[in-house]
């Protein structure tokens, strides 16, 4: 049978994108439909017909930022060591950062400290895909304690919550017009006070 309907015109990819760059640079509250509708190049009906709401949309853009921009927490696992992880994982953000073609600043980061109440389950989703990514950096952390990588006295807990405490202030610093040298030497130097054995 013919479908149904006029076909679209537009890249639903492309509209996607288009709205992780306006959640992106506003969070999701600051992000207003007027310019998520200019941004993507599409109407208010062609947008609730192709991603349902402003929180269903919002929930696809984290899922396109989380495989995209944010691949490099995964690979950094595969890591040899836990100095090898944070290598990874400080030299990715620093590379999404400095990055000219995306906005500055962590979505996560800005979705979360400027959520009101009516928001609360952007908020719950953005902390508990955060929670996740900790887990599972811990795990990889308490195998490198396991496996004598880390110093005694250590914990992996902490550690990790230091490493992802960098980063977010990676991200706020270049969200607040911090150069590419100025983020560089931070990374440098928090690797080279990274604890080892």
């Amino acid at each position: 049978m013919p479908p149904k309907g006029r076909p679209r015109e537009f890249c639903l990819d492309a509209a996607l994108a288009a709205a992780l760059r306006v959640f992106w640079r506003h969070g999701y509250e600051g992000a207003s439909m007027a310019e998520l509708t200019a941004e993507m190049g599409i109407t208010k009906p062609s947008l609730y017909a192709a991603f349902g709401n402003k929180e269903q949309l919002f929930h696809k853009a984290l899922d396109l930022y989380e495989r995209e921009k944010l691949a490099y927490m995964r690979t950094a696992m595969d890591a040899p060591t836990a100095r090898g992880v944070a290598e990874r994982l400080l030299h990715g953000a620093l590379e999404m950062q400095m990055s000219p073609a995306d906005p500055k600043g962590c979505l996560g980061v800005i979705s979360t400290s400027a959520c009101g109440v009516e928001a609360e389950s952007i908020k719950a989703d953005v902390v508990a895909r955060r929670a996740s990514s900790e887990a599972a950096l811990i795990a990889r952390f308490e195998q490198a304690k396991a496996d004598g990588d880390l110093p005694d006295g250590l914990e992996p807990e902490a550690l990790v919550r230091y490493l992802f405490a960098l980063m977010q202030g990676l991200s706020v610093q270049a969200g607040s017009g911090a150069t590419c040298p100025q983020l560089r030497q931070l990374v440098e130097t928090s690797l080279a006070v990274w604890p080892t054995r």
